[in-house]
């Protein structure tokens, strides 16, 4: 008898290449609806910073300016002190992001690392303190710093920053916990203690992670609006808060013309941080979930 083979017929691709195609055509429509929603706001700043103060109050409302002017700009740094306010910004946010993400890695690698009895629970009490909402302990903090005599001073930001954050507590302990224990193990028989061979071993293998951090919480303090406006005065306050207080007429009207290319200004910054670093957070954010 001759025997026969049976193999399974493959169904046919009922997914035709015309499907695909439209597939494909609405995921790009709906890429360019979201793009334009996001990007909307920010093009109507921009083109409102070119725009005159007639411009800005025709009706019906004018979308282009006729001509590109650059008097906003010039009214925008010279009006107000900007300088004095972007040297603000820039201190606060440089101490308040090292110091965060000093903090943060030391944290993380304990967690990652160490071995203490109540670990993953501590670990898991620090994550719910992200369920809460920042609204929440303003007015604590204020009465707090206030009677510590903190107010009108950058201590606030050093405190938070050396206080480190749950959420980048974590990204270090999903990074730190994906190293291999082989490597910690012959650092150890090498005599390396926990302090050495975290200086020396882990820090170096996080510096995507590092870069991440610290960009993040640059740009969270760089866009932080309450906290200045809450904790400082005129004369420390950020451009954040400078740039919604400072452009008025003698009036006392706002000019929002000016405001809008004070924006442009502000905003201009924390691009340029994202776009030349941006390879840094994409591969940080594959490296942070390696293991769990």
């Amino acid at each position: 008898m001759t025997a026969l083979s049976t193999r399974a017929v493959q169904p046919p691709d009922t997914v035709t290449p015309r499907r695909k195609r439209d597939r494909q055509v609405g995921i790009y429509v709906l890429a360019v609806i979201l793009a334009a929603i996001f990007l909307g706001p920010f093009l109507w700043l921009v083109l409102a910073a070119f725009k005159t103060p007639a411009e800005w109050a025709a009706l019906p409302m004018q979308i282009l300016p006729e001509q590109i002017n650059w008097d906003n700009f010039v009214s925008a740094v010279t009006q107000a002190d900007f300088l004095k306010y972007l040297r603000n910004s820039l201190f606060l946010a440089t101490i308040f992001a090292t110091l965060t993400t000093l903090s943060s890695a030391t944290v993380g690698f304990g967690f990652a690392r160490l071995r203490a009895p109540g670990k993953k629970a501590m670990f898991v009490v620090l994550l719910a303190t992200m369920m809460l909402p920042q609204i929440l302990t303003l007015l604590p903090t204020y009465i707090l710093f206030s009677q510590l005599g903190l107010i009108n001073t950058y201590w606030p930001w050093v405190l938070w920053g050396l206080a480190s954050s749950a959420y980048f507590v974590f990204l270090f302990r999903q990074f730190f916990s994906s190293i291999p224990r082989e490597l910690e193990d012959a650092a150890i028989i090498d005599g390396c203690g926990w302090g050495r061979m975290f200086f020396t071993i882990f820090l170096p293998l996080s510096k995507p992670m590092l870069i991440t951090v610290f960009l993040l919480s640059f740009m969270g303090s760089w866009g932080d609006y309450i906290g200045p406006a809450l904790f400082l005065d005129q004369q420390k306050t950020t451009l954040a808060v400078a740039v919604t207080a400072s452009y008025v007429d003698p009036a006392g009207n706002a000019l929002p013309t000016v405001q809008a290319a004070a924006s442009v200004l502000y905003i201009i910054p924390v691009l340029v941080i994202f776009f030349v670093f941006q390879r840094y957070f994409v591969r940080s954010s594959i490296g942070s979930g390696l293991k769990g």
